[in-house]
């Protein structure tokens, strides 16, 4: 890992203009009462909160994240707009509630010209895959944008990361990430329990993508194995995709809103957010040391280390479904008694 007196003065300096001009564009934004104008997220039978909040954290993150890659990290700026195109299309969706097509073919779109744009040598059919991955990846961070300070403080963990394994290799794609890092704890101080403000759309789809799209380009300029961003954001990935996978099996529109998630039941379980960004937070932090240290093993010990990783997680999953299991039939045993 490199100390910290080798990592560049850029990376704290672009974390901290986006954290400084996020906080600050969340702050005027509650203090004027805009945020409730432009986005509220009103509960229903399948929220985890009780109140309406306003949906404006990507009118933070977003002008913070490009503002920071325009004075520090230029070159990455056709990852920027890509972002802030998305953070466009997701607003009006936030507002007016788009057709699913239409979201789909944006998030289409945009992520196939990241992919043109960074790929060095790939295949058709690689690049096929990595299109379909990457806009599976820019829609689960908006399923896992449900619970204070989890998508947010996968952010701050995730693009953490990557700043950290991009340093010594690619200093700009370390600067891009730690602008996305600062950005999302800037984020952070607004969307703490009990949440002042969520992400919305605008924030979680392009922070979704800026997680593929930045994985990717790291891949295909040699600063980690294709591995890594998958297992830098293990936890999302992980129980994003089992959850749509088994809705998928029962015939389920994955694409509507539900309380199934691993974080929605423990949220439910526990009757606590913090416990459970905790947990998560712990997760993330033992998902981003787990990759830092198999950069520096073979290949081979390095897939391992990723399977195994992925046994832990799965491990902990099913302690989730045994609780959750047990929680349901004592609920239902409560409602016969009643």
């Amino acid at each position: 890992m490199t100390s910290l007196a080798q990592i560049p003065i850029a990376l704290f300096f672009a974390a901290g203009v986006a954290c400084v001009v996020c906080a600050g564009i969340l702050l005027l934004l509650l203090r004027t009462g805009w945020a409730w104008d432009i986005a509220v997220d009103i509960p229903n039978h399948r929220s985890l909160h009780v109140r309406p909040v306003p949906r404006v954290g990507g009118w933070g993150v977003l002008p913070a994240m490009l503002l920071a890659v325009a004075l520090c990290a230029p070159s990455f700026g056709w990852i920027a707009l890509g972002a802030l195109l998305l953070g466009v299309v997701s607003q009006i969706d936030d507002r007016r509630e788009l057709p699913a097509r239409v979201r789909f073919a944006a998030h289409l779109i945009v992520v196939a010209g990241a992919i043109a744009w960074s790929s060095v040598s790939i295949s058709w059919w690689l690049a096929l895959l990595a299109v379909v991955a990457l806009v599976w990846v820019v829609n689960l961070y908006n399923f896992m944008d449900g619970s204070d300070g989890l998508a947010g403080g996968m952010t701050v963990f995730g693009f953490g990361f990557y700043a950290v394994a991009a340093v010594a290799l690619q200093p700009s794609l370390a600067v891009a990430a730690a602008a996305v890092a600062g950005a999302a704890v800037g984020f952070l101080i607004f969307n703490h329990h009990p949440a002042k403000i969520f992400l919305g759309d605008a924030g979680s789809i392009p922070l979704g993508f800026l997680a593929g799209a930045l994985g990717f380009w790291g891949w295909q300029h040699g600063v980690w194995p294709i591995w890594f961003p998958g297992l830098v954001f293990a936890p999302f990935v992980a129980d994003a995709t089992v959850t749509l996978a088994r809705r998928l099996a029962r015939g389920e529109k994955v694409w509507l809103a539900h309380r199934e998630h691993y974080y929605q039941r423990l949220v439910r379980l526990t009757e606590s957010h913090v416990r459970v960004a905790l947990a998560y937070y712990l997760l993330m932090l033992g998902s981003g040391c787990v990759a830092l240290f198999a950069l520096r093993m073979p290949p081979a010990v390095q897939w391992i280390l990723f399977g195994a990783w992925y046994v832990v997680l799965a491990l902990v999953g099913w302690q989730i479904d045994r609780r959750w299991r047990q929680f349901t039939l004592t609920q239902g045993n409560d409602n016969d008694a009643n």
